[in-house]
């Protein structure tokens, strides 16, 4: 057991308007694909979507120590995973709303938008996403072979 339950409730309880449903099943797609040697840093439940009225697209976002992984149970049968890795990365993006915030995660395929999650923890997930990002493509030399 990877511990992402848990974190994903603590989560949940310290910033309760995030919109999040089915999040034990969610979990369960993300332990799956985590490897052994991989640290779960921080974990967080949103929508996988655009739109503030669709609710029915909840996700887990879990940050290890080496990616960001986003898993979601499908209801019937199946699940989407997302994997992104510090070369794939290239920016992000927070917008606030009156009672929600948007994260988007710019990769170099896709840009990812995560929703309805609480103002509250708009700043909390920013430092968490950039922190992670950073360490991994300095430890890996990413910014250095861009430069040149």
């Amino acid at each position: 057991m990877k511990s992402i339950y848990p974190r994903v409730m603590k989560f949940k309880a310290k910033h309760p308007l995030t919109v999040g449903w089915r999040t034990k099943a969610h979990c369960r797609v993300v332990e799956d694909h985590i490897n052994d040697e991989e640290k779960v840093v921080y974990a967080f439940t949103a929508q996988k979507n655009d739109n503030y009225f669709d609710i029915i697209t909840t996700c887990v976002v879990v940050l290890t120590d080496k990616r960001i992984i986003i898993g979601q149970k499908r209801v019937l049968f199946g699940y989407f995973f997302y994997s992104i890795t510090p070369d794939m990365y290239n920016d992000f993006q927070i917008k606030m709303g009156l009672i929600w915030g948007k994260v988007y995660i710019d990769t170099v395929k896709e840009l990812v938008i995560l929703s309805n999650i609480s103002k509250s923890a708009l700043v909390e997930i920013e430092t968490e996403i950039s922190t992670l990002m950073m360490r991994e493509k300095k430890k890996y030399g990413i910014n250095k072979r861009i430069r040149e």
